[in-house]
């Protein structure tokens, strides 16, 4: 294998991360539960075999997104998803728009109840719309004392299950605000993460 071709593979995983935040309260838990994303919680893991990841990561052809499988060409798709992580793939999809820091810090203070100058200093060592994963573990253990059990919910979603777990990225610190979008009706359970209407 060419080195150029192929650089080092490093995984990140951000089950630790979940599993030293602890079971969410009863009254939180009932939230997520009501979102539909609590079979996320179980899907975080700490390792990972690297030699079998890198055999996915050796046949995965960006020019099609599909794996190259001696068994013939193999494409992920919701439905596969589904049993994967034990969501249900229904409804509309979600669309994501681009956010501007502005709105993120409108967002922000609009739905984890944090300060503008709290969430300006965020976005600022962040560089964009952007939060660290560290300084929402500090708002939802925060709101958690608050009793605030809404904005603390929202930053446990946004936190683990979004952030850590369904949407992680490289960077391995941090989580777009825009996800945020998705958990604007939480206090009503069973609309949050629904779609747009």
């Amino acid at each position: 294998m060419d080195q150029r071709e192929h650089p080092e593979l490093k995984l990140s995983s951000h089950g630790r991360k979940v599993q030293k935040l602890g079971r969410p309260v009863p009254t939180i838990e009932g939230l997520v539960v009501g979102t539909g994303l609590s079979p996320l919680i179980a899907c975080s893991v700490d390792t990972g075999d690297r030699r079998l990841i890198s055999s996915f990561v050796e046949r995965w052809h960006g020019e099609t997104s599909s794996f190259h499988l001696p068994v013939g060409e193999v494409t992920i798709t919701l439905d596969d998803m589904a049993p994967l992580l034990h969501l249900p793939i229904i409804g509309n999809f979600h669309t994501f728009q681009p956010l501007h820091v502005d709105e993120a810090v409108l967002m922000l203070v609009y739905l984890l109840l944090v300060s503008a100058d709290a969430t300006r200093v965020e976005t600022g060592h962040c560089h964009g719309p952007y939060v660290r994963l560290s300084w929402l573990r500090d708002i939802y253990q925060c709101k958690c004392q608050a009793k605030h059990w809404t904005a603390a919910t929202r930053a446990y979603l946004l936190l683990l299950l979004l952030g850590c777990t369904l949407f992680a990225n490289k960077s391995e610190t941090h989580v777009r605000v825009v996800f945020l979008d998705a958990l604007r009706d939480c206090s009503k359970s069973d609309k949050c993460i629904g779609s747009r209407k």
